[in-house]
Parts: structure tokens; C-alpha cells; sequence
């Protein structure tokens, strides 16, 4: 058994094709998959079966994202359960305020991560793993990648920034300013 096999992840979106699409790339990964389609229904399964990690959607009817995660972080029992938000509305008003709620920690832990939708396959799956603290490898080596190792330092570059924890970038953006 792998060690992706071993954990279950608990998708959270409202939208039946990202659910989907989510499920079926986790599921190739490795991992074990349960879906909800709103918040409501994620409470439910979360107090039921508690996930090893959870894939958040901000915007659904119901129960909101937002909601479900500030309820979840309340518990004892499931606060300690990591969090990666999967959204489109980051930085719209539908979500905006929400997510910078969240992100900020202001009334409760942060997520570990997020995402802006539409995510690619291999950087949900990495960003998951991250989140479980799954010691993960990424192989960049492509024909492509073979003539150009500058792109691929890039291209690895690029993906851990865009999956990284935006607190975490903070501190290296001021660690670098202080050294100029």
C-alpha cells in the first residue's frame, strides 16, 4: 500500500465537473476520494468519518467555504484537519473577503494553502501532499526539459511559488528586503 492510499481527502465544491475532475486526479494519485457538494453536506461527512485533508471551495450554496471552515476550525476534534482552498473567487467580491478572513488568521487558523482555479493535476496533487506533509519529489525531466535546464529550474521554481503559503513568502520577500 503507498502512503497516498492511506489518506482520504474530502472534496468540497459545488460545481459537479471540478468535483469531478478533482476526484478522478486524487484517485490517480493514490489517494482515497469522498466528495460534497456544499458545506452542509461536508460538515455532515467531516463529524461522520473525519478526511486526512480537505479540498475547500469558498462559494457554494447552503453553507459557504468560509463558514464550513471557520465551524471545522471551532472543533476540537477536526481544527487540527489541514485545509487547501480551491477557488476562482480569491479576489472578487464574491470571495475576497472570505479568503483574505481565512488567510489572515483573523478568526481562527489559517489553511495551509490555496488555489486558484482552474488548478492543474499535478499542482493540486502536489499541493495536497504538502499539506499531509507527504515528502514529494517532483520530476520535471521532459524531452522538453532536457534541452532547456533553465526552464526547468524555472518551471520548479514557479510551481512552488504559486503553491506556496502566502505568509511564508512574506517572511522571505522581508528576509531579502533587509539584506538589499
Amino acid at each position: 500500500m503507498t502512503e497516498t492510499e492511506k489518506k482520504t481527502v474530502l472534496v468540497v465544491d459545488d460545481e459537479e465537473n471540478v468535483r469531478i475532475f478533482l476526484k478522478t486526479v486524487l484517485k490517480k494519485a493514490g489517494f482515497n476520494v469522498q466528495t460534497a457538494s456544499n458545506g452542509l453536506e461536508a460538515l455532515d461527512i467531516v463529524k461522520a468519518d473525519p478526511p486526512d485533508v480537505i479540498s475547500l471551495d469558498l462559494i457554494m450554496p447552503k453553507k459557504s467555504g468560509a463558514k464550513f471552515f471557520h465551524e471545522i476550525r471551532k472543533d476540537k476534534k477536526l481544527q487540527k484537519i489541514p485545509v487547501v482552498l480551491v477557488s476562482a473567487h480569491t479576489k472578487d467580491d464574491l470571495g475576497k473577503q472570505d479568503f483574505d478572513d481565512i488567510m489572515s488568521g483573523k478568526a481562527v487558523q489559517v489553511a495551509e494553502s490555496y488555489l486558484e482555479k482552474p488548478v492543474k493535476a499535478e499542482v493540486y496533487v502536489d499541493s495536497i501532499k504538502r499539506a499531509l506533509g507527504m515528502e514529494h519529489i517532483k520530476t520535471l525531466v521532459t524531452p522538453k526539459s532536457m534541452e532547456s535546464p533553465s526552464k526547468t529550474v524555472k518551471d520548479e521554481i514557479k510551481t512552488l511559488i504559486d503553491n506556496a503559503d502566502p505568509a511564508k513568502l512574506q517572511q522571505i520577500l522581508d528576509v531579502i528586503k533587509k539584506k538589499k
